[in-house]
């Protein structure tokens, strides 16, 4: 287990009680593209973002716009949510990253990978959060019902300890950026037509970082973090969907200048099963009967969750009746009891028949009258029920 693994964890599957209209919160029609919402959301950081608004309700607002641009700039939850809405979000392991309010050079830096500034970085001397880090990880059907370990390995950047993330050799310290006194930013005022233009520009000399290591760390390079090759043990939930992900917080890439770090985001894939069909916490599946069988009665071998059981079908068992299994689906997620498994029959009708068995089967029909037969719904009424 790597250091930091036994801290607060949590599943990425509960959504901010914010129920507004994701388009309605980014200004932006249903079929906006995807630089029309990103140009929304710029729009909206610059006018919400707490630094530069004095409306009371502007870091809630702010929040708001960003759980929705990191909703809808993603082809597959942007999918889910204009189909299924706010809930599908939910079933669907959705968990609205959770980032620190930084200033908008930051919050630009963390989104486009770029800034307000044009690319100047953060505020100098200023911590700034670590990167998250997605790794994938594939489990069995089974697996997911029954909860499963999983030992994922992933190269994180962790602070250096020879000079504590500075970047300067053990023994110096980085030093006031002559260049711009500090600032990480520099001024020039031209004078036009319109009157007096302020341009700002990345300071040359430090990068926009404020200071300069004269002296690199010999260990990191200066860079104040070095990769280190981890391997994390991950707990997979029982009753875990396809496609959700589970947050390890804090296992992801060291933040700067004592920033704190990123999480570790696991997309989990369940694989299908053959023998099943999942429909949420429910589970379905197929008997075949020969039409013998259906007519006399038989006690089939069913495949379920927990194992082989046996299943007494009555005679003049229906194609298309289902047999309802309580508490042998899936296990609730982060809840308690399980789904149910539904068993759909088919009655399979012998496609050859020997002289004999014709004659016999022709007998047969020529006894029948209509008492043999009942009607207790039709076919495709029972298929549906298979699916509700």
């Amino acid at each position: 287990m790597a250091p930091g693994a036994g801290e607060a964890r949590e599943y990425a599957t509960t959504m901010a009680a914010t129920r507004h209209d994701y388009y309605e919160i980014l200004e932006v029609p249903r079929d906006a593209d995807e630089q029309a919402i990103k140009s929304a959301f710029r729009r909206l950081a610059r006018e919400l973002h707490p630094d530069v608004s004095d409306r009371p309700d502007a870091q809630e607002r702010f929040r708001e716009a960003a759980e929705a641009y990191e909703v809808l700039s993603k082809p597959e939850t942007r999918e889910l949510y204009d189909r299924y809405g706010h809930e599908g979000l939910r079933t669907g392991g959705f968990h609205p990253t959770d980032f620190d309010l930084g200033s908008l050079a930051d919050i630009f830096s963390a989104f486009f990978g770029d800034d307000l500034f044009g690319g100047l970085g953060a505020r100098p001397g200023r911590s700034a959060r670590g990167s998250d880090v997605l790794v994938e990880v594939e489990v069995e059907l089974a697996e997911a019902a029954e909860g499963a370990t999983r030992k994922v390995p992933l190269p994180v950047a962790v602070g250096c300890t020879a000079c504590r993330g500075t970047g300067a050799a053990p023994g110096t310290s980085p030093t006031t950026c002559p260049g711009c006194g500090g600032a990480g930013r520099l001024q020039s005022v031209s004078t036009s037509f319109l009157g007096q233009v302020v341009r700002t520009q990345a300071c040359p000399q430090c990068g926009g970082a404020g200071e300069v290591v004269e002296t690199p760390c010999p260990e990191c390079a200066g860079a104040g973090r070095v990769t280190e090759q981890r391997e994390l043990e991950v707990e997979i939930p029982r009753g875990i969907h396809d496609g959700q992900r589970i947050r390890l917080s804090g296992e992801g890439h060291a933040g700067v200048l004592g920033g704190r770090a990123g999480d570790v985001y696991v997309l989990v894939h369940v694989r299908s099963d053959p023998r099943f069909v999942r429909e949420g916490n429910d589970i379905v599946s197929a008997v075949d009967l020969t039409m013998t069988q259906a007519a006399l009665g038989a006690t089939v071998t069913v495949p379920t969750l927990d194992g082989d059981l046996a299943l007494d079908l009555e005679p003049g068992t229906q194609p298309g009746e289902i047999r309802v299994l309580r508490g042998k689906g899936m296990p609730v997620l982060q809840g308690r009891g399980r789904g149910d498994h539904r068993v759909l029959v088919n009655v399979a009708v012998p496609r050859h028949l020997s002289d004999e068995q014709r004659l016999l089967l022709d007998e047969f029909g020529r006894s029948e009258h209509d008492g043999n037969y009942g009607t207790d719904g039709g076919f495709f009424e029972k298929l549906r029920s298979a699916f509700r």
